[in-house]
């Protein structure tokens, strides 16, 4: 009995360590105190320094959702983009957020991120517990896409962007990169 209940923790153990392999998009496969490299190919990783610390996704239930989300879609007449990750390790769920509504992504381009006026691309940091940060007009961001490729739906690119909070206490994202595979 005891061989068994062994081999069943030993089974669920590497069912759990399969799911973060570089083949799940639920999951940057990365170590902890590192980013990921900026590819190109789809390869379903993304992270970024928060303050100068390394912030990557990570959701303690294996079972749970997503810790990544990526879409670029076209409803209601535009286009909108949309990254998020989140990290649970902590005592409080954390997050980055960047998007854009109404603008036609195209490779090699540029956009400051904004406040979220609706026409925009903007960034956002939020500490559930505490906290939530945004972009705005005067504490902006860049996203750079260095590739689009609508056929395989691979979108990849860069961002960085500093973030404000309600009383003015200021965040700092910087060296974010993804390379995803995207939700049309």
């Amino acid at each position: 009995m005891k061989n068994l209940i062994v081999v069943l923790l030993a089974t669920f153990s590497l069912l759990c360590l399969g799911g973060c392999s570089k083949d799940n998009p639920f999951e940057t496969p990365s170590t902890p105190d590192q980013l990921p490299p900026a590819t190109m190919v789809g390869a379903n990783t993304v992270g970024c320094l928060v303050n100068g610390e390394v912030f990557l996704p990570h959701k303690n239930n294996p079972f749970g959702s997503s810790s990544i989300t990526c879409f670029y879609q076209f409803v209601n007449g535009a286009y909108h983009f949309s990254l998020g990750f989140s990290n649970d390790q902590r005592t409080r769920l954390r997050g980055v957020d960047v998007a854009s509504h109404n603008i036609v992504m195209q490779q090699g381009s540029t956009y400051t991120l904004i406040s979220d006026n609706g026409n925009s691309a903007f960034g956002s940091y939020g500490d559930f517990a505490t906290y939530q940060y945004f972009t705005s007009n005067l504490v902006t961001g860049e996203l750079k896409i260095t590739k689009l490729d609508q056929a395989n739906a691979i979108i990849s690119g860069t961002f960085w962007f500093n973030a404000i909070s309600s009383n003015g206490e200021i965040i700092h994202i910087t060296e974010g990169r993804f390379d995803l595979e995207y939700t049309p």
